[in-house]
């Protein structure tokens, strides 16, 4: 069935009306918990990395659980400056962690986020063209990959930053509209276990969106390294395995 709407547009309402709407796994609110480590002072964190001996990559002391996965994808891009003198953020599903850096590989700041409520790592076919109710909660889920990213208009000329245009994902801060959703206190909750209840988009901490993470991307954009949650790590960035022949001393 058609919204009536053109393609993008209808993309642009998903994306939008996805931050809202409640699914079925939000009918439970999550217990508040002890805050997570990286949350103290409202979930912001923004200590500069110091650089050891080597000038690539940047020493990083992490608060929040980080998978070794996301440790080889962090090592990687600044080895192999992937980035491409863009500011760059590496989203670990499985910990529901977001790392940020700039465009030079300074560790900037760590926050959790909010995922799609689907496990999986692709998009369903033409998700961005379908109405919210006709999407299964399968379905919803946030893709993994590289991302070259920008910020653009959603539904409602809200300013959001596009992670896949073509299927509705977008980059924002937390939405709050409705109350029984309890995504601040996900967010706040001590495990990842609560942080799937999104229709696809990634929603990070206000604080952290406003004073960090807008002003790196909202020139020129940047990239977004999304790990996976079923397939192998290797197979969503094949370059990964260049890793160990990189000569990171220059």
């Amino acid at each position: 069935m058609s919204t009536g709407l053109p393609r993008n547009g209808r993309a642009a309402l998903a994306a939008l009306l996805s931050l809202t709407l409640i699914t079925p796994a939000a009918a439970t609110a999550p217990q508040p918990g002890t805050r997570k480590a990286a949350l103290r002072a409202k979930a912001v964190k923004t200590t500069r990395a110091a650089k050891a001996t080597n000038p690539v990559a940047p020493v990083i002391m992490p608060a929040l659980p980080r998978s070794d996965a996301a440790n080889r994808v962090i090592a990687w891009v600044a080895a192999a400056q992937d980035n491409a003198g863009l500011p760059y953020a590496v989203i670990d599903k499985p910990s529901a962690s977001l790392f940020l850096f700039s465009a030079k590989g300074e560790f900037l700041g760590e926050t959790p986020v909010l995922l799609g409520i689907g496990v999986g790592d692709d998009s369903s076919p033409g998700i961005g063209a379908k109405r919210l109710e006709e999407i299964g909660p399968a379905e919803r889920t946030t893709p993994a990959g590289r991302f070259v990213t920008k910020f653009g208009r959603a539904f409602g000329n809200q300013r959001v930053l596009w992670v896949d245009y073509a299927n509705s994902v977008a980059l924002h801060a937390v939405i709050t509209t409705h109350k029984s959703e309890h995504r601040v206190a996900r967010l706040l909750s001590p495990t990842p276990d609560d942080n799937r209840i999104s229709f696809g988009c990634i929603n990070v901490d206000s604080s952290f969106y406003t004073k960090l993470l807008r002003p790196k991307f909202q020139k020129k954009g940047g990239i977004v390294y999304i790990l996976p949650d079923t397939r192998p790590v290797d197979d969503v960035f094949p370059r990964l395995r260049l890793l160990p022949y990189l000569n990171t001393n220059t």
